[in-house]
């Protein structure tokens, strides 16, 4: 091979490089600050427990959650396939039933006055409370773990909905309406993609809430489901064991969200995409004149 063709290939090699680091950096700026902020943490959990010498009871160490954690691998997964499927279609009825009632509410100056303000209600009163009256309504089954679930997530989804569907410029409104658009038409092609990304900010809100709601119903009435073994193992004192349960909670909170914002990257990435313009243009102007 003469030079020029092994400087083309040594070129050729080293565009494909960069190419990749490029797509690459995104997600290591994304994974990696937060994969510090965790070694950080436990490292320091691990040293304060070894120097203190604390009991285990009050706070075992890591190294000992992650132990129980192995130990009871079997448990938590059947545990935790329960209250996955108690989350997720919790979850979506939440959905369903917040995006309905936010384009009622929106569509009816007169369903606005009579249901908003029960809406705020309805997220004054507390949880605990209400959890075992479901219990008492539908029996010890999955339906009152929906209600629970349900109604700790649906009103982040309705508010952010209605912002959304307001959010809308007036501009385009007239425009459409002076070409004589219908409702309908307005709706489909200006107030819905308006609210696309406002929907999105509540499911995501929801999605972290989801799992709690979770929790609080299985502590109601359950005989399976994390939450559930929450309560057996508080009862033994099995704190390392809680611990791990806790974990596995946090990491179903963590996909739950992350499914929800990466189907907003697929469904949005026109809204992302101007985002990182954006971005960028502040980076750009940021960066002093030579």
């Amino acid at each position: 091979m003469s030079q020029a063709g092994t400087l083309s290939s040594r070129w050729s090699r080293r565009k494909v490089g960069r190419d990749r680091a490029r797509r690459l950096r995104p997600w290591i700026e994304r994974i990696v600050p937060p994969l510090l902020v965790a070694v950080v943490l436990i490292g320091g959990w691990q040293a304060y427990v070894a120097v203190t010498n604390i009991n285990e009871i009050l706070l075992p160490p890591p190294s000992r959650v992650a132990s129980a954690f192995w130990s009871d691998k079997s448990l938590l997964a059947s545990d935790a396939w329960v209250t996955i499927r108690e989350i997720v279609s919790g979850y979506l009825l939440a959905v369903v039933l917040g995006i309905g009632l936010a384009v009622l509410i929106h569509a009816s100056r007169r369903a606005e006055r009579a249901l908003y303000p029960w809406l705020v209600v309805s997220q004054m009163v507390p949880i605990v409370a209400v959890a075992p009256i479901f219990v008492l309504w539908t029996g010890f089954d999955i339906r009152p773990k929906l209600m629970v679930i349900a109604l700790v997530c649906f009103f982040p989804i309705v508010v952010n909905t209605i912002d959304g569907l307001r959010a809308v410029e007036p501009e385009l409104l007239n425009v459409l309406r002076t070409l004589g658009a219908s409702r309908l038409q307005v709706f489909r092609m200006a107030r819905a993609p308006a609210a696309l990304p406002f929907v999105f900010s509540g499911l995501k809100v929801a999605a972290a809430f989801s799992v709690l709601g979770a929790v609080f119903g299985e502590w109601v009435g359950a005989n399976a489901g994390l939450g559930y073994e929450i309560l057996i193992l508080n009862n033994q004192s099995a704190t390392a064991d809680m611990f791990a349960v806790i974990a596995l909670l946090s990491v179903i909170g963590i996909a739950m969200f992350g499914l929800v914002a990466t189907a907003e990257r697929l469904v949005l990435p026109w809204y992302h995409g101007a985002r990182r313009d954006r971005r960028d243009d502040n980076v750009l102007t940021a960066v002093p004149r030579q």
